[in-house]
């Protein structure tokens, strides 16, 4: 065969891209279990960092963020309908993935029409309890210091993941972060910001403060357009994010419908106590 022929450059380009075909595939399949490792981590951090146990930004060791996590975060599997925890899911924590119990229809139902643009909800979801101070393996010495609830919904051009940070009241934020999202930056992209998000922390979700059991399902927080005032003066609105009002809508109406009654509502009014 030819070398510069015809067959010859077709066979040979054939056969390039089969050999590359295999490396990528052969990389992709071996660095899965790397990729899901590294994804677990970075989500650890996230909770630790909205927690307050770590700083914005601290560079750490993966052995450190394990170590915190396991002594500090207690993570616990709910029944989003009942609000009640499940024991038996619980133990197996460590192995669930509320995304994809989210996307299977046996184990998720169609949310109703709502504003975060979420198209489905779990029926069961995690919610990580923070200890106050560092527990023993088995949870002695575990004294709840804050909830964290896994949040979601549509910005602009993508679905923002991220965690909310509630005080033992149900009421007050502690925090917010988001891990995941493909907003634009210097615009909705801005929902990463230290500053922004360090506007969050002492505002109200529910009703006037100290009320919050008066309002369930009807959460008040807003990401406002423009400046919003201190918490003191202004508990319920958080300052908008310049030139990005639908992204910021959209942290709005996520908090709002995972903090309500087809979120972790009925689960933080169980927390406290209160009737159903």
């Amino acid at each position: 065969m030819q070398r510069n022929g015809v067959p010859y450059i077709i066979g040979f380009c054939v056969a390039v891209c089969l050999v590359c075909a295999i490396i990528v595939s052969s990389s992709a399949v071996g660095l899965k279990e790397r990729q899901e490792t590294n994804k677990l981590l970075d989500r650890q951090k996230k909770v630790l960092t909205v927690a307050g146990l770590l700083q914005e930004g601290e560079s750490v060791s993966a052995e450190k963020i394990q170590s915190m996590f396991t002594k500090r975060i207690k993570s616990v599997i709910i029944d989003l309908k009942s609000g009640k925890e499940n024991a038996e899911a619980t133990q197996n924590a460590a192995s669930f993935d509320q995304r994809k119990a989210q996307k299977d229809p046996s184990s998720s139902i169609s949310a109703p029409k709502n504003r975060a643009g979420v198209r489905r909800i779990p029926n069961q979801a995690m919610v990580y309890q923070v200890s106050q101070n560092e527990m023993a393996t088995d949870g002695a010495g575990f004294e709840l210091a804050q909830y964290i609830f896994p949040v979601e919904g549509y910005g602009l051009w993508s679905t923002l993941y991220g965690f909310l940070a509630v005080a033992p009241d149900g009421n007050t934020v502690k925090g917010i972060t988001f891990y995941e999202h493909g907003e634009t930056p210097g615009l909705g992209g801005e929902v990463d910001n230290p500053s922004w998000k360090s506007k969050w922390p002492g505002r109200m979700v529910f009703g006037p403060a100290g009320s919050s059991v008066d309002s369930w399902g009807e959460a008040k927080i807003k990401v406002k357009k423009g400046y919003a005032g201190s918490p003191a003066e202004d508990p319920y609105q958080v300052d908008g994010l310049s030139g990005a009002t639908i992204t910021a809508n959209g942290v709005t109406y996520l908090v709002r419908f995972w903090m309500g009654e087809n979120g972790f509502g009925p689960y933080i009014r169980n927390a406290l106590g209160q009737a159903g």
